[in-house]
């Protein structure tokens, strides 16, 4: 992808839809208008019949995410009714990212913070170079993260890890990121795009009404049994077993050639 003008780059590669933060000037810091442009982006790929997986990045090889952009806060953040209305902007991302049915990767270089491992947490896996570092500097700005955030976080590094890094605000290089439980992957920086093509690739070579179908039901598995859509989880396994990738991914095993999968 080259340099471009606009603050959020969405582009097509195959089966790979790719999502660009494009402020590398501003170490990619989400402004009013990414956040806006992350959930249209997500739902524009989501419904692309082609796109099977995809990613999200930063710009340039210094950030993914470096956070929220704080030149906007006095606008757009400066007391809680103001920052309630930020965090419901913010929310429409997140939503966007856990809701499409197809899987989404975090591509990480560089800086991941405060907003940055908010939108890493919602990817569905997150592949890190080794230069990254994560870190949640909330209270250094003496601003709170809402509680759906703070539920990702546990949900993906546990309670002690969430206490960790949000009482501390301590930075954490990649490798500890990965003890921690914060990215499934660390890779040389120079293999971090191969890595995740390669994952994605491997994604998309697969039935997607089953990545949607596995996607939800590990949503799903999150939430407390009474708060589970099970008709919805039901119906997208039906879904699977009704499809005719259902019955083509059997006759191409019997036949020991590679299935091709329609998404139907």
């Amino acid at each position: 992808m080259t340099e471009d003008a606009r603050e959020l780059l969405v582009a097509r590669d195959g089966a790979i839809g790719w999502i660009t933060i494009n402020r590398p000037q501003a170490h990619n810091a989400l402004n009013g208008v990414v956040w806006e442009g992350i959930a249209a982006a997500v739902d524009e790929l989501g419904a692309a019949e082609e796109v099977r997986v995809i990613v999200v990045r930063g710009a340039g090889d210094r950030a993914f995410i470096s956070g929220a952009d704080i030149s906007e806060f006095d606008r757009l953040r400066g007391d809680a009714d103001s920052a309630r209305a930020y965090d419901e902007l913010s929310e429409r991302a997140w939503g966007a990212l856990e809701r499409v049915g197809k899987p989404v990767i975090a591509m990480i270089n560089g800086l991941c913070y405060g907003g940055g491992v908010s939108i890493a947490a919602c990817c569905d896996l997150r592949i890190a170079a080794a230069s990254a570092r994560f870190a949640i500097p909330a209270l250094r700005l003496g601003l709170a993260y809402p509680l759906v955030a703070v539920e990702r976080l546990v949900d993906l590094a546990g309670a002690a890890t969430a206490a960790d890094l949000l009482l501390t605000g301590r930075a954490v290089d990649a490798a500890e990121a990965r003890e921690l439980g914060l990215v499934h992957r660390v890779v040389a920086d120079i293999d971090l795009e191969a890595a995740v093509r390669d994952t994605a690739a491997q994604m998309a070579s697969g039935a997607p009404l089953t990545l949607a179908a596995h996607k939800l039901a590990i949503r799903q598995a999150l939430l407390g049994r009474g708060e589970r859509d099970v008709d919805a989880l039901t119906a997208a396994i039906r879904r699977c077993f009704d499809s005719e990738d259902y019955r083509e991914g059997v006759a191409a095993f019997v036949a020991k050639r590679q299935p091709r999968f329609r998404g139907r």
